[in-house]
């Protein structure tokens, strides 16, 4: 097969994300037992945080109790590791059903035993 060729049917970028099976990072926000839940899915990192950033630094501003639903986050780097310290140092903040990753991330930094990590986001929130 001619180089052209084989650089021609590379998989584009998008094509990558789907082959590799990572998806999009989204973030959904929703009441729960009077506390406020930010639900993440996908990877985190530094070119994906800001939304979730934001999602949580308006949470802490506006709500007493704020939870995150990690259960669906796929990847975590040190961009998600200093958000959840700085949401941790801004309001009354729970790591909900952390994914095996993450947990292994706050584990390996001691995170874990400065965060409120629970199993569920029902314990989470105190229903």
């Amino acid at each position: 097969m001619p180089v052209d060729e084989a650089v021609a049917r590379r998989p584009r970028s998008a094509d990558r994300s789907r082959l590799q099976g990572t998806d999009e990072a989204t973030v959904v926000q929703y009441e729960r037992c009077g506390a406020w839940v930010v639900s993440a899915r996908g990877p985190y990192d530094m070119s994906t945080v800001t939304p979730l950033a934001d999602a949580l630094d308006t949470a802490a501003k506006e709500h007493p109790k704020v939870v995150l639903d990690a259960s669906g986050i796929t990847f975590a780097d040190s961009a998600l590791l200093n958000l959840l310290i700085l949401t941790h140092q801004a309001a009354d903040f729970r790591v909900a059903a952390p994914a095996q990753q993450l947990k292994r991330l706050l584990q390996l930094t001691a995170a874990d035993t400065i965060l409120k990590i629970r199993e569920t986001v029902d314990e989470a929130a105190a229903c």
